[in-house]
């Protein structure tokens, strides 16, 4: 199980710091916003992982402030048709990695 998560946080943070590798969404509350890039940056730099928001250790959500607001970043695991969660995670060539950004307020 430690190295299927171990695999899973390598392919999460290769995902989310250079947003290739799967599908990025973002939410009503993030999309067309002016800042929506320094967003994403901050989703690329973000490290303050700990058992609160990475309790399986897989890196794959976190939340900041920003404009004073709170942003969230979610990834989750898909089949390649995305109709379904993956089987596997640790194995790219059964999942789509799906990157949202939103609002806390959307979560």
């Amino acid at each position: 199980m430690e190295t299927n998560t171990a695999e899973i946080r390598r392919l999460n943070d290769a995902f989310r710091t250079t947003m290739t590798g799967g599908r990025l969404m973002l939410t009503r509350g993030i999309a067309g916003r002016q800042d929506s890039n320094a967003i994403l940056e901050r989703i690329r730099t973000f490290s303050q992982f700990d058992e609160d928001n990475d309790p399986h250790g897989e890196h794959d959500f976190g939340g900041f402030e920003h404009a004073g607001e709170t942003m969230f970043w979610k990834i989750d695991y898909y089949n390649l048709d995305l109709c379904a969660g993956s089987e596997d995670p640790a194995d790219p060539e059964v999942t789509t990695r799906v990157l949202t950004v939103m609002l806390a307020e959307e979560y």
